[in-house]
């Protein structure tokens, strides 16, 4: 969550181009290192089309938000609210399961794609109506967040089902 936060504070940064890049790369890095252990779980205990599966998967979800807010044109802003609280939900959800040693299951991982779902269609409204040009690294970031969490409980699902 830290890196998160000090990457986007950067690639928001009107600073300069270097350091809003700087962010996005800090951030890509910490994404790859933080789904290291889930893709060798997944490439060596499951089947061996569950990670292009899920990279699908992900993919035609994201086409399909990103296509909705395109041809309707339709301002998501309003979903900053319920984003909020339901990340914070989710937060203590995932606290509450590492201190009392309970599984999370499908059921929390499908909620996840919903939750990741709104991000996209949230994230790529503002890309598209709010978002000034030249914070193209910025939406970038928040683009990349949202299609990786979706990623990362799509990837869990289909690894619960194999």
């Amino acid at each position: 969550m830290g890196v998160s936060w000090i990457a986007d504070k950067w690639a928001r940064s009107d600073a300069s181009p270097a350091m809003q890049y700087l962010g996005l790369g800090l951030y890509t890095v910490a994404q790859a290192v933080i789904f290291l252990p889930l893709m060798l779980i997944a490439a060596h205990r499951s089947s061996p089309d569950v990670i292009p599966m899920a990279g699908i998967i992900t993919g035609l979800l994201f086409v399909g938000l990103t296509a909705t807010v395109f041809l309707t044109r339709q301002d998501f802003s309003f979903m900053r609210g319920i984003l909020t609280v339901g990340g914070f939900v989710a937060l203590g959800v995932i606290a509450c399961s590492l201190i009392f040693g309970f599984n999370l299951g499908l059921i929390f991982s499908a909620v996840m794609v919903l939750f990741a779902a709104g991000s996209i269609l949230y994230t790529t409204s503002n890309v598209l109506l709010h978002y000034r040009t030249d914070q193209h690294v910025a939406a970038s970031l928040a683009l990349f967040s949202g299609v990786m969490l979706l990623l990362w409980y799509v990837l869990r699902i289909l690894m619960s089902r194999r």
